[in-house]
């Protein structure tokens, strides 16, 4: 019988990738802090290439967003899509997620389109101006 360890995900890890997804999306802070603690990646992605801090911030979760960023999640990592965290609070109008991520270092201009190219395209001037400044 062959052995399919190393090709086939353990069931427990993918058990456990999905509570991490989960996390993001409700932004379970405290448990998102208590795993990356442990040792999982920071920059664990699901199958469209989305990142838990993209789903913390595409649901609106400022101190998820937080703690993702200080445990060393990239702040500008594109999904398949090439949509960032930052572009996706945009699109929600996550205003305390856009300000979570600019101090966690996001770029306004990374992705497609970029954060600031879908501020222009909904008329949100005042982040325009604010990611201009950058």
């Amino acid at each position: 019988m062959a052995d399919d360890s190393r090709t086939t995900p353990d069931a427990g890890v993918v058990a456990l990738a999905g509570r991490l997804f989960d996390a993001a999306r409700a932004g379970d802070a405290g448990l998102l802090a208590a795993y990356l603690d442990a040792g999982a990646p920071a920059d664990l992605t699901n199958d469209r290439g989305d990142t838990l801090l993209m789903l913390a911030a595409y649901h609106g979760h400022a101190p998820a967003v937080e703690a993702l960023l200080a445990r060393g999640a990239e702040a500008d990592r594109a999904n398949d899509r090439g949509q960032t965290p930052l572009a996706g609070a945009v699109f929600k109008g996550h205003d305390d997620v856009c300000a979570a991520l600019l101090a966690g270092g996001a770029d306004p201009a990374a992705g497609t389109p970029s954060a600031l190219d879908t501020a222009r395209m909904f008329g949100k001037d005042e982040l325009v101006a604010r990611f201009e400044e950058r």
